[in-house]
């Protein structure tokens, strides 16, 4: 596959594009705990600036290529490569177009467009 399937894509469930990076597409679904999953194609080359999250990260990638980067050390990431983001971790990436991942967080990460 080369996208997500369409009933994945709906716009009820689109991130709002101020929480995101220039160039991504993403969607969120809410758990009753107040947990989220994300997933996002990257339509460009482009970055994440560095951030925090006070809740754990998980992600993999679908497809393409992420270039994680924690504490200076860069980490590449291909297709089926998982990573965990402790809390407070400070953390940024780098992504090439046609990157899709797929991410689940500890807490409310994203409002709807």
């Amino acid at each position: 596959m080369d996208d997500f399937p369409q009933f994945m894509k709906d716009s009820v469930n689109s991130i709002a594009s101020k929480q995101q990076s220039s160039g991504v597409r993403g969607w969120i679904y809410d758990g009753v705990d107040g947990k989220q999953m994300a997933y996002w194609i990257c339509e460009i080359d482009g970055m994440s600036k560095e951030h925090v999250h006070e809740y754990e990260e998980y992600f993999t990638v679908v497809e393409g290529m992420y270039t994680l980067v924690i504490d200076g050390q860069r980490i590449e990431m291909c297709v089926r490569d998982e990573y965990f983001i402790a809390k407070s971790v400070p953390h940024a990436g780098e992504f090439k177009a046609g990157t899709r991942t797929i991410h689940c967080f500890g807490g409310k990460r994203a409002e709807r467009a």
